[in-house]
């Protein structure tokens, strides 16, 4: 986890306030390899320059934010007369509704996430106290808060002793799957073929664990450069031959065959909850 707190403030339930701090939960450093832009020419890397058509060239210092009220007509908006307009409650998640957790559809989550943390000892009860209700009632919250400058749509949800808060988009912004309807298959499913298709998914059921999963770009890529400053060869992989399929059941026949073998013996079912739109 980070070292510093990303925002502080407060979790407001009703009259219950509990001091939170919030931390990203993606961690940097992760070993993720970045290239940049060169001039395929000399190899320099290609530089950006904020330029003004009036005075040329600026410095960050010298740039302010403005809305565009008529054409060529700019209204300078600082950031600190945006903070004076901001009471002490826009420091606050303010917790609007709580919904079943299956209730919640991961369409809306936007991948922006935070760990809150009970900011000093005198929220660690409260913290618990509602962290442990939405465990025991399987339930999901609601909320909305200021962040980098703007009201958002957030959930907050429990998980190992702590509250996740992810930031959400609002419904106008997900293009919701019925308006793509007309691409969805239309076709009648063979029962054989469905239960052999079943077969299949449960045979193929595991654990779920990401430790077995690595980086292979990442890892490819540092394999690539590391032969190209030593330098070596690239040389092409040798391509492999996709599997023949006759038909659909018999692919499907040979696919369980072959997940049976490699995983010796049927794994247990599991079940999974289905997740509905907010309503």
């Amino acid at each position: 986890m980070a070292t510093r707190s990303s925002w502080k403030g407060c979790l407001q339930l009703s009259l219950v306030c509990v001091p939170v701090k919030a931390y990203s939960t993606a961690c940097s450093g992760n070993g993720e390899i970045h290239l940049n832009q060169l001039h395929a020419d000399c190899h320099r890397r290609i530089q950006y320059k904020k330029t003004c058509p009036l005075h040329g060239e600026v410095s960050n210092d010298q740039i302010v934010s403005g809305y565009e009220y008529a054409k060529d007509h700019y209204v300078v908006v600082d950031p600190d007369e945006l903070d004076r307009l901001r009471t002490e409650a826009d420091k606050a998640i303010k917790i609007d509704v709580f919904i079943a957790s299956e209730d919640f559809d991961p369409l809306y989550g936007t991948g922006k996430r935070y760990y809150l943390a009970p900011d000093g000892p005198a929220g660690q009860k409260a913290y618990a106290l509602l962290y442990q209700a939405m465990v025991e009632e399987n339930r999901y919250a609601l909320a909305q808060v200021v962040l980098h400058g703007r009201e958002q749509l957030v959930l907050l949800r429990p998980q190992d002793n702590l509250l996740i808060l992810e930031v959400l988009h609002y419904r106008h912004q997900v293009t919701p799957p019925a308006a793509l309807t007309p691409e969805a298959p239309q076709t009648q499913l063979a029962p054989d073929e469905l239960q052999m298709a079943k077969t299949l998914v449960n045979a193929s059921t595991g654990d779920f664990t990401l430790d077995k999963y690595a980086d292979l770009y990442t890892n490819k890529l540092q394999q690539l450069i590391e032969a190209k400053v030593a330098g070596k060869e690239i040389v092409a992989a040798p391509a492999s031959e996709g599997p023949q399929v006759i038909n659909l059941m018999e692919a499907l026949k040979e696919s369980v065959a072959r997940v049976q073998g490699t995983n010796g013996a049927k794994p247990r079912k599991t079940t999974r909850r289905l997740v509905r739109k907010i309503s």
